[in-house]
């Protein structure tokens, strides 16, 4: 067993220790995504099988916030209880949290593949090929969810221990079987959107059972022992659920749980205006959101780094350090926010190129895709904000605050939306305006709001200190 204690040492070093193997792993998983996107937009029905996959994916989205469940119980109990030398709470905040995580994404997934026709139908696409593709990508990747959710817990701990680089190896080999398999699945078997959701569910499964090895065996493995499985006991059960670890990650991850939850759905919303205008406009927002990813993944990433980073020094009481460290990841995410946003404004013809060739020699299509890069250019720094205060607050066990902002800006995306395409000579663009807006009043109120509890905690801190001398 080999685990990193984030309490002491160079602040830099150990943060970029633990961020850099996050980061990579979800540049992995975006390299992923606009592969899929590559293949899948050589196929003869390239812009139906991609207004397929985004729509499918909303759902996928959607469970993300029971996934959390599992992660971030994972990376807040591990964490706070590996600052304060507490090995046995850590263990039964994994062990739990991935029980957590089983058994919400076999739920999750049992109900998208049944309901996969009526939850396409809600978007009432005119084109039957669109609708029928959908159905079918979303029955696929059903089956995949209980990996993910599993994989996403487990990976939570790794973390909180300081150990980011079992997780990113072997999710980087899951994705390079997919990378390597997508091609010939979806050009050289001719599947398409089949061969997508089939070579992806065999991949997560490929990195589930990799996983589950590493907690066991590997010498990096966060915990000596790790049990899977022990005997049925009800009343232990009862207990755990109504004064043990279950109470405490549900009481952590409720608010987590309810803003990833409410944001697929409402972004379902804005979607569904977006299919007003025709399936075309779903592609270019697939595409854009593929390419934004670069933003949000790397920031993600970094973000997780900060959370185990935070939990282990709250754990422990070093407030300074923490301080640093947020200091430390501000500046680091501002700079690459700010690249992202000269990526989306400028590379607007490699992107078209690369991802919906069709739509090349189309003066107002190429109008339309440079028109939603440089609106979601706008946001990328202040999104990149976001990152930093969300996951600092998450690492003190504090996940009510940036649930608030986030809620508050997803809720006012919708009517937004609404107004600025249906009211005003924007149209489509209303829509990817709205998404823009909201997303950068939401990183800026979370940075604000933390900034001023870092002050209010730092006051409290000093006062308790004089009255103590």
């Amino acid at each position: 067993m080999k685990n990193h204690d984030l309490t002491q040492g160079s602040i830099i070093k150990a943060l970029l220790r633990l961020s850099l193997p996050i980061a990579g792993g979800q540049f992995m998983h975006m390299a992923h995504g606009l592969t899929d996107m590559l293949w899948l937009g050589q196929a003869s029905d390239y812009a139906y099988a991609i207004a397929a996959t985004g729509t499918a994916g909303l759902f996928i989205w959607l469970s993300v916030g029971l996934m959390l469940v599992g992660r971030v119980g994972a990376e807040i109990g591990v964490s706070q209880s590996r600052g304060r030398k507490d090995v046995p709470e850590a263990y039964r905040y994994a062990r739990t949290s991935l029980y957590l995580a089983a058994s919400l994404g076999f739920l999750y997934g049992t109900f998208l593949f049944a309901f996969r026709g009526p939850l396409i139908g809600l978007f009432r696409f005119e084109e039957a090929n669109v609708a029928a593709y959908t159905v079918t990508y979303l029955g696929i990747m059903a089956f995949g969810v209980p990996a993910s959710f599993i994989t996403s817990s487990i990976s939570g701990t790794f973390n909180a221990s300081g150990n980011s680089r079992t997780p990113f190896i072997i999710s980087a080999l899951g994705i390079a079987l997919n990378m390597i398999l997508s091609p010939i699945f979806i050009l050289g078997l001719d599947m398409g959107v089949v061969g997508a959701g089939i070579t992806s569910v065999a991949a997560q499964y490929a990195v589930l059972f990799s996983m589950l090895h590493a907690v066991k065996r590997f010498k990096s493995r966060p915990f000596d022992e790790y049990k899977f499985l022990a005997p049925i006991d009800f009343a232990a059960i009862r207990v755990e659920f109504t004064r043990g670890k279950v109470r405490d990650i549900f009481r952590l991850t409720w608010p987590v749980c309810l803003e990833n939850t409410l944001f697929p759905l409402l972004t379902m919303a804005t979607t569904y205006f977006e299919v007003a205008f025709g399936y075309f406009a779903v592609s270019i927002s697939r595409v854009g959101t593929q390419v934004e990813s670069l933003s949000w993944l790397v920031g993600a990433g970094f973000g997780a780094a900060l959370t185990a980073f935070v939990g282990q020094n709250f754990g422990a009481g070093k407030h300074e350090r923490i301080n640093e460290g947020v200091r430390y990841t501000t500046f680091f995410m501002l700079g690459w926010g700010v690249l992202v946003a000269c990526v989306l404004w400028f590379g607007s013809p490699v992107i078209i190129a690369a991802f919906l060739p069709g739509f090349a020699s189309d003066p107002e299509m190429i109008g339309l895709v440079v028109s939603n890069l440089r609106i979601l250019a706008a946001c990328q720094v202040f999104s990149n904000l976001e990152f930093v205060a969300t996951n600092a607050f998450r690492g003190k066990g504090r996940t009510l605050p940036p649930s608030i902002t986030g809620i508050t800006s997803n809720i006012i995306r919708v009517p937004l939306a609404l107004v600025l395409s249906r009211f005003t000579p924007l149209g489509l663009l209303g829509v990817w305006a709205a998404i823009s807006i909201t997303a950068g009043f939401r990183g800026v109120s979370i940075f604000i709001w933390y900034h001023i509890d870092k002050k209010r905690t730092t006051a409290r801190l000093e006062t308790a200190t004089r009255d103590h001398e």
